[in-house]
């Protein structure tokens, strides 16, 4: 039996608690390539154990019994699940829908996409200004060489080499508010938006394990009200009331990281997207001094001149 079977059916097997049903459990563990459980009623203890028999005997089947309930609700929950999402992907089961609520998260999904893409993209800026940088270091470094070799062309060499480190010194100030830019962008991306889409997998979870148990409780509201059912219907009552709150809180805390995400996802933007504008802005113009106080106005502080650090694509 496959694993991916041997859940749903497990799911089935577990609600029977008789011997046949525990060695039908521990089949399908194995099949799974879980450990097998001692069987209910008999303990193993280590052979050279110095506790008396009788109250090892009692230990062992205490643990063997809590292994097995756990995984007895365990597969129970599995299955119930596995059953209510395939009905809701068949059409044949009903779904609880908060139409306001899954609008913002299918846009958080939507936006975060986006971001990644911004993201990608500075970073591609990054990278193709950092190997600029190093060809006008190199071509200043030649012009400033061959401004010493060459007599007759020694002002014209010159004042190229000039230009040159004067394009660097911009082109780093630049450079580091570029990246600065890319690392906002990367926190607010892999952070800030993946704790959000955390919880709400988390609620999307417990939205299944909710419409599970409610249809369970349904379906046996329909069925014969006798001494045995009338018992089931209570623990299914309350076992569905304990999923409701799960549900209930989950969307509630869904609902909060939306509002926060979307009020710091604008501050945040608004900073990074001012620094990028006057920062391009400042660098095309050629307006050095502007460039530098655009950096101050953000605390951007750049490696001194000569210092060994990485690069500004080794930091990210």
């Amino acid at each position: 039996m496959k694993p991916a079977l041997c859940l749903v059916a497990m799911g089935a097997l577990v609600m029977d608690s008789s011997p046949q049903g525990h060695r039908s459990v521990c089949l399908c563990l194995r099949e799974a390539g879980v450990r097998e459980l001692g069987p209910l009623g008999s303990g193993r203890h280590p052979s050279h154990s110095t506790t008396p028999a009788g109250a090892g005997d009692e230990v062992a089947r205490g643990i063997a019994g809590e292994k097995f309930d756990i995984v007895k609700k365990w597969g129970i929950n599995t299955y119930k699940c596995t059953k209510q999402l395939l009905s809701e992907r068949f059409g044949r089961g009903s779904r609880t829908v908060d139409l306001e609520l899954e609008l913002q998260i299918e846009l958080l999904r939507e936006t975060k996409r986006k971001y990644e893409s911004v993201l990608q993209l500075g970073r591609a800026l990054t990278a193709h200004l950092y190997s600029l940088l190093q060809t006008q270091h190199a071509l200043g470094d030649a012009f400033a060489d061959l401004s010493q070799k060459s007599p007759e062309l020694q002002e014209e060499f010159g004042y190229n080499a000039e230009t040159q480190k004067l394009l660097c010194k911009n082109g780093e100030t630049l450079l580091g508010a570029v990246n600065f830019f890319v690392s906002s962008i990367n926190t607010l991306v892999t952070k800030t938006m993946e704790d959000t889409l955390m919880t709400v997998k988390q609620y999307e979870a417990a939205r299944l394990e909710y419409d599970a148990y409610r249809t369970d409780l349904e379906e046996l509201s329909l069925g014969p009200r006798d001494a045995g059912t009338r018992g089931r219907l209570e623990s299914a009552q309350a076992t569905f009331q304990a999923h409701r709150d799960k549900y209930e809180k989950l969307r509630g805390d869904v609902a909060i990281k939306l509002k926060f995400l979307e009020e710091n996802k604008i501050k945040v933007m608004h900073k990074q997207l001012l620094l990028f504008h006057n920062a391009v802005s400042a660098y095309f113009a050629g307006n050095q001094k502007q460039l530098e106080q655009t950096l101050q106005q953000f605390n951007i502080k750049l490696r001194p001149p000569g210092a060994e650090k990485p690069s500004w694509l080794e930091e990210q």
